[in-house]
């Protein structure tokens, strides 16, 4: 076995870093289609409101650090890389090929695998090597959702929203997500049941009964076909006619702030919840949590074993 480093991509959807650079990223995201106006004022008033910026670049690079930090520098090497915005993941690519990486683990900030999205991330890494004309050899690990360690820092997370409600309060949990195209179900794709297994997961560690929680998703796209459902806003008007007045967010599609969770969540869902007379709490991303880099080198490592680039045992 090489003794030379092994290259980890830790790879993540990109954001804005201010509002001047919002029309950038979605010509990006659209692959260079004009953006209705209508469509480019709604996004820079959702950034706005958050501050102005996306925190995904700089939080997704701080967990490669500490990635880097768990797994052992020297033996690994740890670099950052977004699908929509700088650092580009193709550029990260050949940076990485300049470095002298020769084997490298490529793991998504989304724990849960869709075609639709999780192999746009691969297919990123692709067109880096071949720009750059790169040999690194890349394997990936494509989902890591029902990771014990991922289970354990959840059910952690919705111990933490539970706690904020007085005791003996009955508190309901909404587990979402990003929605996808409805259409990812009929051709099989193991998003949607993915998801619902780590929710059943994180509810069983954190001692929810099934009727303590349910599920909703959030985010969707503006395209004009079906999007998976329910959608969050839609599923507290539900909840509330039922009686529902006391609710934990828990989006376990995400692991760190950006946008989806900072405003879809906690300004347009919690703005909805209060009209209808609820109160909506949810707790705090992953973010930087140890358990979480613990759950990635976890995957990380059980893929280079996979690869017969690291002895198999345990222990690391």
């Amino acid at each position: 076995m090489s003794a030379a480093p092994i290259g980890v991509l830790v790879m993540a959807y990109g954001g804005p870093s201010s509002l001047d650079e919002v029309g950038g990223y979605l010509a990006d995201i659209r692959a260079g289609r004009p953006t209705p106006r209508r469509v480019a004022e709604l996004v820079r008033e959702r950034y706005r409101k958050i501050g102005g910026r996306s925190p995904l670049r700089e939080i997704s690079e701080r967990q490669a650090a500490a990635l880097e930090e768990r797994l052992g520098r020297g033996s690994f090497r740890c670099f950052a890389g977004m699908r929509h915005w700088a650092p580009w993941i193709e550029e990260v690519v050949g940076s990485m090929s300049e470095a002298g990486v020769e084997r490298a683990v490529g793991i998504v900030l989304a724990p849960h695998y869709s075609a639709m999205n999780t192999e746009r991330y691969f297919a990123k890494v692709a067109e880096g090597l071949d720009l750059y004309r790169a040999r690194t050899e890349f394997v990936f690990v494509e989902s890591y959702h029902d990771s014990p360690e991922l289970i354990e820092v959840l059910a952690s997370r919705l111990r933490d929203g539970l706690a904020r409600f007085e005791a003996g309060e009955p508190v309901h949990v909404v587990f979402s997500a990003h929605s996808l195209p409805a259409r990812t179900l009929a051709e099989g794709d193991p998003y949607d049941g993915q998801l619902k297994e780590t929710a059943r997961l994180v509810a069983s560690r954190a001692g929810l009964s099934d009727a303590d929680w349910s599920w909703a998703y959030q985010s969707a796209g503006q395209s004009s076909e079906p999007w998976l459902g329910p959608d969050l806003r839609e599923h507290l008007g539900e909840l509330a006619s039922r009686g529902v007045r006391r609710v934990v967010s828990l989006p376990v599609g995400f692991v760190a702030d950006h946008v989806e969770v900072l405003y879809d969540i906690d300004v347009e869902a919690r703005a909805r919840a209060a009209e209808l007379g609820m109160r909506l709490v949810r707790p705090d991303s992953l973010n930087l949590d140890p358990r979480f880099i613990e759950a990635l080198a976890r995957a990380v490592l059980a893929r280079a074993r996979r690869a017969g680039w690291l002895p198999e045992a345990g222990g690391t």
